[in-house]
């Protein structure tokens, strides 16, 4: 038997195999994300009914200014609150390579666009998404305790984990999504994918994860 045709050892057969479900499953979950993200509402007059907007947090840029994907979301945002006298609540803390906070810049920015500084609540101490929404709802609570239905503006791929989290939260939610920069298409899937089994592990094996990581 030529040296070609020999078998393989057994441990490495058992690796192949599993690096090869890895694969698959990993594929299946990016797959997940693209399903969901396909059901997600783009079109703001599709969603009449909402008391308060949740815009989540990503990238400042070291002049101060949201990057790219932050300012769709805001844009969204404010597209969102425009004829409707709703609070807004945005969400983030300062990154090491930020000069201010997230909840900072997208509250300048928004005043910028004409919504009232009076009528925005900044949550500067969240790190991730489950800490976002935590911190919004008390920050709603306290001071809008007429909110009955929140909308969630974030990136559309992030929309349905975000609102998953929201009603774990005993929040009524609806998600608004804005566009993502098509060079981060896979970087932000591949993430979006690992956050559900984070997800997922919290919820149903209660494994401690829930503050870990910062992903927006």
């Amino acid at each position: 038997m030529g040296k070609g045709n020999r078998r393989l050892p057994g441990w490495v057969r058992v690796l192949r195999t599993l690096v090869i479900l890895g694969v698959l499953v990993f594929g299946g979950l990016v797959g997940y994300v693209c399903i969901r993200e396909g059901q997600v509402v783009r079109d703001v007059s599709q969603l009449q009914e909402y008391d308060a907007i949740i815009v989540l947090g990503a990238q400042v840029k070291p002049d101060g200014t949201p990057n790219t994907q932050l300012e769709w979301r805001l844009d969204a945002a404010f597209q969102a609150w425009e004829g409707k006298d709703t609070p807004v609540v945005v969400c983030g803390a300062q990154g090491k390579d930020e000069p201010l906070p997230e909840a900072e810049a997208m509250a300048r920015y928004l005043v910028g666009k004409g919504i009232p500084e009076k009528m925005i609540l900044k949550d500067p101490a969240s790190f991730n998404t489950s800490q976002n929404l935590r911190n919004a709802k008390k920050l709603l609570e306290a001071a809008h305790p007429e909110v009955r239905r929140v909308m969630i503006v974030t990136s559309d791929y992030h929309v349905p984990r975000s609102i998953a989290l929201a009603e774990d939260l005993g929040l009524q939610a609806v998600g608004l999504g804005s566009p993502c920069k098509p060079e981060y298409w896979l970087k932000n899937h591949f993430r979006e994918a690992l956050s559900w089994v984070k997800y997922w592990g919290v919820k149903y094996l209660h494994l401690p994860l829930e503050d870990w990581g910062g992903n927006k």
